[in-house]
């Protein structure tokens, strides 16, 4: 048997669908390798450079060392360190310093490991936060294009999955869209109180540091804000024990959750509409719905939005429980949890904001399907104007009540009982009793008098509400996405 090459022993391994399947390069890089431990070369430059400025007997020889070594990194080298030290800090601290000789002494001087461990997770939190917040505000932004596009148009509502009054395409489509924008102030509130966890020491006394400035406080303090402003962050959390408070990523993968079932309603929704072949998503000229029935046309972007959103959703069961078992000032089962859950969470995340921008970008309406829909409920929905109609003719409102309760209950018989179509009107124009309003009619079942305010309510909307929580993103709203595997 032939010695399998490289690509072959990928593929007779597991490989999570998240990466090597679904979600986009640059939030697959945000959690790489290379990011990860890149950025833990540049916190301990970030380090070395701030405790030098302090006063820290650090050379510029040692610094330009480390500079030029931030992405010289030997991972097959910090593997074999792990694998005998079993510990995966100290393992890359040794690699470092094996292509920084001249500055292996100062480098993680002072430092836990949870110093670049932590801070790490938070500068990459916050970048998977600015991936995913451009991809949202697309989403919403088209969702508002076919919002105001279809402003006007009747559709019937639905209550209990029941048919209901009437509302119009746009307007319906707005319930989605707001339920976005909440999710993406809630995305931007969480990045920007995300703090920093600073250089705090073993159990985030600042006890090593305190020892390296000779019992200067000031200086410890000044030594956590640069180190802070240099990563990017305007704060940094003023107690930690030897993490920052396990709590922060509750509060990171709540809005991601919260996002994930924003993103399942939708496309439920959608998925309902397709049945109904009122809406349905983009389907390609090639694409094969079923395997077994060629005339199908499934709603499978949809269906997988709906299948990862759940998973999202549970993700913030793991963060929840990890807080609440933190012993003191930290235990290590957090660890674990913690490289999976995080990860997957803006993985996922990302995809469905992908997925569901793409589908957004090709909803296609059918008017007739909804018209006919419409036609089907809409003299029911019109008995009450019928009645006000022949009140103003002069009718009495009990006999007319009467009158079109044996009707509605003749013509429900018909749809219900015999699988035909609604023939009140057809009644109606039958009876001599409401000849007095014969002519009004049509004017009585015109589908705009009953969708009330609903296009007013999608033009107010979308002006005074979307597009200003859109003007942040306005550079990054171009150009359309193709559908991942």
């Amino acid at each position: 048997m032939a010695t399998p090459g490289a690509e072959e022993d990928a593929l007779a391994r597991y490989r999570s669908p998240l990466v090597s399947r679904y979600a986009s390069a640059e939030m697959g890089f945000n959690f790489s390798e290379r990011k990860k431990f890149g950025t833990w070369r540049r916190l301990w430059l970030y380090l070395a450079q701030a405790e030098k400025s302090l006063g820290l007997p650090i050379t510029d020889e040692q610094i330009q060392e480390m500079e030029a070594n931030l992405d010289n990194i030997d991972f097959k080298m910090a593997a074999e360190e792990e694998k005998k030290l079993r510990h995966d800090v100290m393992a890359h601290v040794h690699t470092f310093a094996h292509c920084c000789p001249k500055a292996a002494a100062i480098i993680h001087l002072g430092a836990t490991s949870c110093y670049v461990g932590d801070n790490t997770d938070l500068i990459v939190l916050r970048d998977g936060f600015n991936l995913l917040l451009p991809k949202l505000a697309r989403v919403i932004s088209r969702l508002a294009d076919f919002a105001e596009k279809y402003a006007d148009l009747p559709t019937l509502g639905f209550t209990h999955y029941q048919p209901a009054q009437l509302t119009t395409v746009g307007k319906r489509c707005c319930l989605w869209i707001q339920d976005l924008c909440m999710d993406l102030q809630n995305l931007e509130r969480a990045r920007d109180d995300l703090r920093f966890r600073g250089v705090k020491g073993t159990t985030g006394t600042q006890a090593s540091f305190l020892q390296l400035f000779e019992g200067d406080h000031s200086k410890v303090e000044e030594l956590d804000r640069l180190v802070t402003a240099k990563a990017g962050f305007k704060r940094a959390y003023m107690v930690t024990g030897q993490t920052y408070s396990r709590k922060v990523d509750i509060e990171v993968l709540s809005v991601l959750a919260s996002m994930g079932a924003s993103v399942h309603k939708i496309c439920t929704d959608i998925r309902l509409l397709a049945n109904l072949k009122e809406i349905e998503e983009p389907f390609e000229k090639e694409q094969i719905g079923s395997s077994a029935m060629p005339y199908k046309r499934n709603p499978m972007r949809s269906e997988r939005c709906c299948s990862l959103a759940r998973h999202l959703m549970t993700l913030v069961l793991d963060p929840l429980q990890t807080a609440s078992v933190q012993w003191f000032e930290r235990t290590l089962d957090d660890s674990a949890n913690r490289r999976v859950c995080l990860a997957e969470a803006f993985l996922t995340a990302d995809i469905i904001l992908s997925t569901l921008q793409n589908i957004s970008e090709g909803l296609v309406v059918y008017p007739k399907v909804i018209e006919r829909r419409i036609q089907q409920e809409l003299p029911f929905m019109a008995t009450e104007n019928i009645i006000m109609a022949m009140v103003k003719a002069g009718g009495n409102r009990q006999d007319c009540h009467e009158k079109i309760r044996v009707l509605s209950q003749q013509a429900a018989a018909v749809v219900k009982q015999e699988g035909g179509d609604n023939d009140l009107i057809a009644r109606v124009r039958a009876d001599p009793y409401f000849s007095a309003i014969h002519k009004q009619l049509e004017s009585l079942l015109d589908p705009s008098s009953f969708t009330g305010r609903a296009p007013q309510q999608v033009a107010k909307f979308l002006k005074e509400e979307v597009r200003p929580a859109l003007v942040p993103y306005q550079s990054k709203m171009g150009g359309k996405i193709e559908l991942a595997l």
